[in-house]
């Protein structure tokens, strides 16, 4: 293995690694702001845990990226067509994810005025901030769901058919996809809730492949006899 397609590997597990801790480490940090029907006062007592959530998710978006574009050149001598999809669809990815955090830093301001102001129109206030929560709510099922599974297909189908990394990691990236694809098609319709043991479920095989994908490029790295 030539030192560049090592340090790529390298580059490449540790960032799916900062995606994971910095997703979850976000999601909770968010907590007293979208969840609670005291959401209201509640963000405006918790603002710099809501803030230091938005910078995890601002990690989370570099390490989307850095993902995609670390992969490209690796992915593209394999099948150049599905390395180009994979890149455009990270991106989208993580323009979605940008969006959430707009949406949640936009809802801390509320928050502040809400609590700032003398005589506050609660009915108008948590209006707007219903508007933002749902706004969040769909970039949360869009990118963590829609978007990832999309992107894992994409490498993981050219993984299996290069031999770039054991297949078994590959089988599990498709399997996984197409579980967390299905997922967000259920939330979309209403059957099941994201955030629910059914969700949890579906979104166990994806994170799992990530994680194994993670360790293995941080140990072994791609296969330098993979087959193009």
């Amino acid at each position: 293995m030539n030192f560049s397609t090592k340090a790529a590997s390298k580059i490449v597990g540790v960032l799916f690694i900062l995606a994971a801790v910095s997703a979850v480490v976000g999601l909770i940090l968010y907590d007293p702001l979208l969840n609670g029907p005291d959401y209201l006062i509640q963000g405006s007592a918790h603002s710099n845990e809501v803030v230091l959530g938005a910078l995890m998710e601002l990690l989370l978006v570099v390490s989307a990226v850095g993902t995609a574009t670390t992969m490209f050149p690796i992915l593209r001598k394999y099948n150049e067509t599905i390395a180009l999809w994979h890149l455009c669809f990270r991106f989208m990815e993580a323009v979605v994810i940008m969006v959430g955090i707009v949406s949640v830093l936009a809802l801390l301001s509320l928050s502040r005025e809400y609590t700032a102001a003398g005589a506050p129109d609660l009915a108008a206030f948590q209006a707007s901030g219903t508007l933002l929560k749902a706004l969040h709510d769909w970039t949360f099922l869009l990118g963590p769901n829609f978007f990832l599974g999309m992107n894992t297909i994409m490498y993981s189908y050219i993984f299996y058919r290069s031999g770039l990394v054991p297949r078994f990691i590959p089988i599990l990236g498709m399997t996984g996809s197409a579980l967390i694809v299905l997922c967000a098609l259920l939330v979309m319709f209403g059957v099941i809730e994201q955030l629910s043991t059914w969700g949890g479920l579906l979104a166990v095989p994806v994170a799992a492949n990530e994680m194994i994908l993670a360790v293995w490029l941080l140990a072994k790295g791609f296969r330098v006899s993979a087959s193009k």
